[in-house]
């Protein structure tokens, strides 16, 4: 889990208040990361877990908040609640008509290269400008087309923000 000082350091990155963000946390775990961006007035949340496991204790954690989680099937569009919980893999969760986020939120099991796996697909989920909030096992540079431009290291636990990388003209 993310460790309570790495989450209020994200969260000052961000800025205290994500209104009007869509916000996807790709690998939802307990959903701590999901919940403070949806508490700090983010438009929409959805937390894709692919444990079924974890998944039923995110689902607890989420009604004990404020009972406003939904398990609604990845077709849904209309009428989806501000939180959505999906049991999947991250991999193979496709946006809702195309629906594209703002913010995403990666927190991949470490050792199983989701990060390398995960990369390839950040543009069909990310808007042009969204920020990455990545934590790993090692440090990085990039994602994809995005830049690390914060970071900080939280004992074994290496954590970024990235924005999308300035393209000269």
């Amino acid at each position: 889990p993310t460790p309570d000082r790495v989450r209020v350091t994200l969260f000052n990155w961000l800025g205290q208040d994500l209104r009007g963000l869509h916000c996807r946390d790709l690998f939802a775990g307990s959903g701590v990361l999901g919940f403070e961006a949806a508490s700090r007035g983010a438009a929409s949340v959805t937390l894709v877990e692919r444990s079924r496991r974890v998944f039923q204790t995110l689902q607890r954690n989420a009604a004990a908040l404020d009972g406003t989680s939904s398990n609604a099937p990845p077709g849904a569009t209309s009428g989806e609640p501000r939180l959505r919980l999906v049991c999947g893999d991250a991999l193979e969760f496709a946006p809702p008509a195309g629906k594209r986020f703002d913010l995403l939120l990666l927190d991949p099991p470490y050792g199983q290269d989701w990060l390398a796996r995960i990369a390839p697909r950040l543009d069909m989920l990310a808007t042009p400008a969204a920020r990455l909030y990545v934590e790993a096992e090692a440090p990085l540079h990039t994602l994809g087309r995005w830049t690390v431009v914060k970071q900080g290291q939280a004992g074994q636990v290496f954590f970024h923000l990235l924005e999308p990388t300035a393209h000269e003209s």
